[in-house]
């Protein structure tokens, strides 16, 4: 019996799952409805759409590091609660996953999910877990690094936060132990310190002059209390000054170093630079964190319990 796309389409909106998987059942099934739906319903793919509309805000993030070719990596895969990130078997699918991210170089996270795992693809590994483990489970995000840097991974909070630092590095230094524990250090840096940017030199001209505008309003408001109020020109000063302390709490090379506050993360790479007499430049940075931007599900549990009393 012959199907068309127009069929393929119903059967989507039907079971909710994807459009080559209900192509596959109706070729299978030779275009019977009926017998389709019972062939996605035997694989577990209906049952998996289903749970894809719930919130996964919990989950995991992951940066690791290749031993053998130094290509980094970092992951987040989101499930619907914190007691599945506990979960052995979880942890181990999303480092396997940070695997296939190293190996394969996806472009997205599409591409990642169409990359071969075991027996199937990534998506296959995916579908299975979903319904072993019962949870919406999503991959949500990635970035790989090539080795072409020296790439340290930290991971902190046991995979709430993660982050993947990039060095640039004179050639005598891409093994050196000093460099990778500064590499670790600058990770705790963004992990705790959350910078929005790299270096001063990367906030956009729109962030900058919003903040300027911010800055003059506060330093005009507070000229009219004074008790001796200063020249217009002077509080322009002032509002440049203070753009230098920003930079400070948001730019992570111009951050103050965790370790050691009375220098920059800048100075800090530098004085290492010098001490191993070589060159160290940090060019790339990414941090995750568990669910972030994720609007989650705030259970209301006295309306749950009004509702069933009724």
């Amino acid at each position: 019996m012959a199907f068309t796309a127009a069929d393929v389409k119903k059967l989507r909106e039907m079971t909710s799952v994807g459009m080559m998987d209900c192509k596959k059942a109706l070729t299978e099934a030779d275009g019977d409805f009926d017998k389709a739906i019972e062939l996605l319903r035997e694989k577990g793919l209906a049952k998996a759409a289903k749970k894809a509309d719930r919130i996964a805000a919990e989950g995991l993030v992951k940066a690791t590091v290749c031993d053998e070719c130094g290509v980094g990596a970092i992951i987040e895969v989101n499930s619907e609660t914190d007691f599945v990130a506990k979960n052995a078997d979880f942890q181990q699918f999303v480092s396997d996953v940070a695997n296939v991210v190293i190996k394969d170089a996806p472009a997205d996270v599409e591409a990642l999910k169409a990359c071969k795992m075991g027996e199937g693809t990534v998506q296959d590994a995916l579908q299975e877990k979903v319904l072993t483990i019962g949870e919406n489970l999503q991959i949500r995000r990635f970035e790989r690094f090539d080795n072409s840097t020296v790439n340290v991974a930290y991971n902190h909070m046991g995979g709430v936060i993660g982050v993947l630092v990039g060095l640039e590095v004179s050639e005598g230094l891409k093994d050196n132990a000093t460099v990778k524990e500064l590499g670790k250090d600058i990770g705790m840096q963004a992990a705790a310190m959350n910078p929005s940017f790299l270096d001063k030199s990367d906030v956009d001209e729109a962030t900058l002059a919003k903040e300027k505008e911010i800055l003059l309003i506060q330093a005009l408001e507070e000229n009219k209390t004074a008790a001796k109020p200063k020249p217009e020109q002077i509080i322009h000063k002032m509002v440049d000054g203070r753009i230098g302390k920003y930079y400070e709490e948001n730019c992570l090379l111009q951050q103050a170093f965790v370790k050691e506050n009375k220098v920059s993360v800048e100075a800090h790479i530098k004085a290492v630079a010098k001490e191993l007499g070589g060159e160290i430049k940090l060019v790339k940075c990414v941090r995750f964190e568990k669910g972030e931007g994720i609007e989650k599900k705030v259970d209301d549990f006295a309306a749950e319990v009004a509702s069933m009393a009724k």
